[in-house]
């Protein structure tokens, strides 16, 4: 652990049981979003990739229109 975090632990102990566990839900809904964010973008590189090819082919074909 780090000693920043360390830190945060000792203040958050010293404060009331219901605000821990509000802190606590808090920082455990941010691991599972930043999870479910990498999961996300893991899955969907191929499509990615896929998506910028045909766009460098359409580039080279010379196909791009103006926004």
């Amino acid at each position: 652990m780090t000693q920043l975090f360390d830190q945060v632990i000792k203040e958050v102990s010293k404060l009331p049981t219901a605000e821990q566990d509000a802190l606590a839900s808090i920082l455990l809904e941010e691991i599972a979003s930043e999870a479910r964010w990498t999961d996300s973008f893991a899955k969907s590189q191929e499509l990615l990739d896929k998506l910028a090819a045909e766009a460098l082919a359409e580039y080279a074909a010379g196909r791009p229109r103006p926004m």
